[in-house]
């Protein structure tokens, strides 16, 4: 969970010189703050976190929610410094990876930096999608896309697709969409009523997913 994959067991093992085992941090712990100086690369091993930033009016913008398997920080590589603050949103787990470490170990490791490049590759996706989607959709097919995105994301991590926990609020939810949490919880229990998917408090069963996939513009109908 703390290592990119395709590496060989050689690089495993020098990798793993750097990599500090481990740190666990409770619901709404920081692990980061903007403008922090760039110490670490955070892989989670369990639980999520948010990512954010204020703004000079002081209101805060969620940037992203992220999931076991995924790493943290690699935006201050460029600067220095962290960009935005990231929380916690329940108990997580995660490596710190040293980043004074990384040009050594990129020398050392050619595939690591491969790795890292195919990872900083999937975040800016992440970014241009999340552009399209505050774009010109509807908060509707801006809630079924995000809901299969999850989806996706947790699939490639051999987690089920169809079965997982909302731990972010329908408020950070719909900050993060650009719409009113009282939208998210609206068409969440259209959603339901449709027989698209099914919510117990915040675990989600997503019932339909080509009639979601349909609401979100992504593929047709059946």
């Amino acid at each position: 969970m703390c290592l990119p994959l395709g590496l060989h067991a050689v690089d495993m093992t020098l990798l793993e010189s750097v990599v500090k085992r481990k740190e666990t941090y409770k619901r709404g712990q920081l692990l980061f703050r903007a403008g922090d100086r760039f110490d670490f690369i955070y892989a989670i091993r369990s639980g999520s976190v948010k990512t954010s930033v204020s703004t000079l009016d002081g209101r805060v913008q969620i940037t992203g929610f992220h999931i076991a398997g995924e790493l943290l920080g690699l935006s201050a590589l460029a600067s220095g410094q962290y960009s935005n603050e990231a929380r916690a949103l329940e108990t997580t787990s995660v490596c710190r990876v040293e980043a004074e470490r990384l040009d050594e170990l990129a020398q050392k490791i050619p595939s690591l930096q491969y790795q890292m490049m195919k990872i900083m590759s999937g975040q800016i996706r992440q970014d241009e999608e999340l552009m399209l989607l505050l774009g010109r959709r509807t908060a509707e097919e801006r809630l079924a896309e995000y809901l299969l995105g999850l989806s996706m994301r947790f699939a490639a991590r051999n987690y089920s697709p169809t079965q997982f926990r909302l731990t972010m609020s329908r408020g950070d939810i719909g900050n993060y969409l650009g719409i009113a949490e009282e939208t998210v919880c609206r068409i969440l229990t259209r959603f339901q009523n449709a027989g698209l998917i099914a919510t117990k408090r915040r675990d989600v069963s997503l019932i339909d997913l080509r009639q979601l996939a349909a609401v979100a513009r992504m593929a047709p109908a059946a």
